[in-house]
């Protein structure tokens, strides 16, 4: 019976799986983490910007799985790689329904820079009312008649003219604070500037200001006031127009009061945003002066979610799906290699210092404490700076420092199992030492090799993303999760370089741990013993 199958079939086995699916979590979540892994497998058949099925002139063409020339499909010579969604325009092409081409369900590859034409965004138009903050100025006398007045008639809603000779307490009443400044300059008293924030008129807040104030040898005849706009009168009003130029939103109702030769003005403007940026313009309403400011959207990378796009566009024009869904499959796989490898070294090493103890073992102890001692980033930036990053040095060096966990554990177990009988037994049978301990020890102390499998895994795809972010570790254009969250840091106002790879690594990692979980419940002995 082969060796897998008896394990398989061994009772002390079939107990621990049942155990095992008795947490339900762990159980659904190594089906969902098994699925997800199987599915970045077959990345390139899911997101990728190289169709899986070209029809040309009678001839079928399979581009994901053969290279072909641009030659072959457009007769210019060029050997060079084809850009599938170019020739796709051509004529032979768009004018012959026989010739066709099939794309993955996202047509975008981890690689490929996205045209922004191609993305489709809103063609509104915001047009941006900014009133020109009203300053207006008005000489007093000290009975507190209005001498002079300048652009102050727009406060009180009233013309110059009738303004000027009227008593400013008519109009505002103002505060003790501005009256006492005022005092002290009609008695040719030194005063510094002085500015005081009111709601004297209503709603709309003023800012009252005076003018520092030197003494005189005589009073002065007047005190000037200047009063600046700084209310909700002050805020701009945005209106929204579409491609046409018609206007289909104005909450402050102001459009009515524009003249009509402005208003042609401000849709040609609006139409024309929708081109190519334009100047603001300048604008009279009601006696105030506007500036209109005309904002349209614009694609600029890193772009926000959008039709095609459903986790957005990073900051080199590249799909985040397609980059995410690549990166799933680096991660895993640099795992399961990664724990792979520093598990095998690992037993091995722990096997033979257990198993033979004595000068051996503290000897091998003592360098594995030395070796342990090394740092490991400074180790992976020398290798990287003469080799170069790359995916087998990244394995290559982490693996290196990985497997002195295990290696503690394994010895351990050796150290306890090579006095038992049956280890006694085998010697006497004069069975060879590398079975004894390979065939007859390892497979009773694999249950700490079993049982951190998982956590070594989530460790190891924590570890790459760590590395990615802080850029020692895979080399760019490398599809990476670290990669996109380096890269959320430098474009903080882009909510999904954050999002999604962060909820990525989250999903896979808690995975991971509910796996762990439930392996661990699976081997341990004393699950139904309680402190009384």
């Amino acid at each position: 019976m082969p060796l897998l199958s008896r394990f398989i079939r061994n009772p002390m086995t079939l107990k621990r799986i049942r155990r095992f699916k008795e947490v339900k979590r762990a159980y659904f979540s190594l089906w969902l983490l098994s699925g997800l892994f199987l599915i970045s497998l077959f990345s390139e058949l899911i997101c990728n910007n190289v169709p899986l099925y070209v029809r040309f002139n009678d001839s079928s063409y399979f581009p994901i799985f053969s290279f072909y020339t641009e030659d072959e499909f457009t007769g210019t010579g060029l050997l060079t790689r084809p850009d599938y969604k170019k020739i796709a325009d051509i004529p032979a092409f768009a004018e012959n329904p026989d010739n066709y081409m099939i794309f993955p369900p996202v047509p975008f590859g981890p690689y490929e820079s996205i045209e922004p034409a191609s993305i489709e965004v809103s063609k509104k138009i915001t047009a941006s009312f900014t009133p020109v903050p009203i300053i207006g100025r008005v000489d007093i006398l000290p009975n507190g008649e209005i001498e002079r007045s300048l652009a102050f008639a727009p406060f009180v809603e009233k013309t110059e003219e009738e303004v000027q000779g009227t008593e400013l307490s008519g109009y505002i009443e103002l505060p003790e604070e501005v009256k006492a400044a005022v005092q002290r300059r009609f008695a040719n008293q030194p005063a510094s500037r002085f500015t005081h924030a009111t709601d004297a008129f209503g709603e709309d807040r003023v800012q009252i200001s005076l003018s520092t104030f030197t003494p005189r040898d005589a009073p002065p005849d007047t005190v000037r006031l200047t009063f600046r706009e700084t209310g909700e009168r002050a805020e701009p009003v945005k209106m929204r127009f579409d491609k046409e130029g018609a206007l289909y939103s104005d909450p402050s109702n102001l459009w009515p009061h524009i003249p009509k030769a402005d208003k042609a003005v401000v849709r040609e403007f609006a139409v024309r945003r929708t081109q190519a940026p334009v100047d603001p313009i300048r604008l009279q309403i009601k006696g105030r002066n506007y500036i209109v400011h005309f904002i349209g959207m614009e694609v600029r990378f890193p772009y926000q979610p959008a039709e095609g796009h459903i986790m957005g566009i990073d900051g080199a024009g590249r799909d985040v799906l397609a980059r995410i869904l690549y990166g799933l499959r680096t991660s895993l796989t640099f795992g399961f290699l990664l724990v792979a490898g520093s598990m095998l070294i690992g037993i091995i090493a722990g096997a033979l210092q257990g198993y033979y103890g004595g000068l051996i073992d503290i000897t091998a102890q003592r360098l594995t404490e030395i070796w342990s001692a090394l740092p490991f980033l400074y180790v992976m930036i020398l290798m990287g700076s003469v080799y170069g990053r790359s995916f087998m040095l990244l394995l290559f060096c982490y693996g290196l420092f990985n497997w002195i966990g295990i290696s503690y554990y394994i010895r351990a177990e050796f150290l306890r199992l090579r006095r038992l009988p049956f280890v006694e037994a085998a010697k006497c049978m004069g069975i060879p030492t590398w079975k004894v301990i390979f065939k007859h020890i390892l497979p009773n102390g694999m249950i700490p090799v079993i049982t951190f499998f998982p956590f070594s895994l989530v460790g190891a795809i924590g570890a790459l993303a760590a590395l990615d972010y802080l850029g020692f570790g895979l080399p760019p254009p490398t599809p990476s999760w670290g990669e996109l969250l380096f890269q959320a840091q430098q474009y903080r106002w882009a909510w999904w370089l954050i999002l999604y790879p962060s909820l990525a690594l989250f999903t896979v990692m808690l995975l991971g741990v509910f796996v762990g979980e439930g392996v661990r419940n699976a081997y341990d002995p004393k699950r139904y013993i309680r402190l009384e």
